[in-house]
């Protein structure tokens, strides 16, 4: 109990003291700050001093508590300090594990992984639907699955299938259809021409040009595809 009362008003009497180096900085810190680290050190001795005191007898067991506190508070704050490294290295692995996802994104942008099939594709939002949608610059419009567009409210049976679209995997027939609002993201564009294919001509629905041309511009960036927002 002696040490432990030394220890406190040997801390006392330091942090006391800085008041005397006004603003100037001791060993690189304020002086209210070291005397906050003075004041956590002699309180960390304290505690020290009494669990060595409590745990006499058992030096090794002691010891290897001590080491084990060390190494978790190392660990903790290694974390912290390389969090944003870290998060990089966890971003990576999930895109491997989880290829051709939709991830979180800046303000005005929209971002998706690509899939093991090489193209890219958006968990989109039409007409208040969701709605998964690939990525195509050879699609010259949007243009909705019949399936997806029934799921819209689309009269599908009551369309005229007249209008040849190109796509990635060639030319389908399709009928005109204008889109209230598709959100990719954190981006939405209303009033999108679109056009709706013949049943069964398609296996997904499309993100093509007359959405892509009110973009700011998209990029490719190492297997993820930005689309950035005008």
């Amino acid at each position: 109990m002696k040490f432990a009362a030394f220890l406190i008003f040997l801390a006392l009497a330091m942090a006391a003291g800085t008041s005397l180096f006004g603003d100037r900085l001791i060993f690189g810190l304020s002086p209210g700050a070291f005397a906050a680290v003075l004041a956590l050190s002699a309180f960390a001795l304290l505690n020290l001093s009494w669990y060595l005191a409590t745990h006499r007898g058992r030096f090794g067991t002691t010891v290897l508590q001590i080491i084990a506190w060390i190494g978790i508070f190392a660990v903790v704050m290694g974390g912290y300090t390389y969090r944003q490294e870290f998060a990089g290295v966890a971003t990576r692995m999930l895109d491997e594990l989880v290829p051709g996802r939709t991830i979180e994104s800046a303000p005005g942008e929209a971002v998706a992984v690509r899939r093991r099939d090489g193209h890219f594709a958006f968990e989109a939002v039409v007409n208040g639907k969701p709605l998964t949608m690939m990525f195509d610059t050879g699609a010259s419009s949007v243009v909705l699955r019949a399936e997806d567009a029934a799921r819209l409210g689309v009269e599908t049976t009551k369309l005229a299938y007249s209008i040849p679209v190109s796509t990635a995997n060639g030319t389908a027939m399709a009928a005109p259809y204008t889109i209230d609002a598709i959100t990719v993201g954190n981006i939405t564009v209303r009033r999108v021409r679109g056009l709706v294919a013949r049943p069964g001509a398609l296996g997904e629905s499309l993100l093509g040009q007359s959405f892509l041309d009110k973009l700011a511009g998209y990029s490719v960036e190492k297997n993820r595809l930005v689309l950035r927002g005008s």
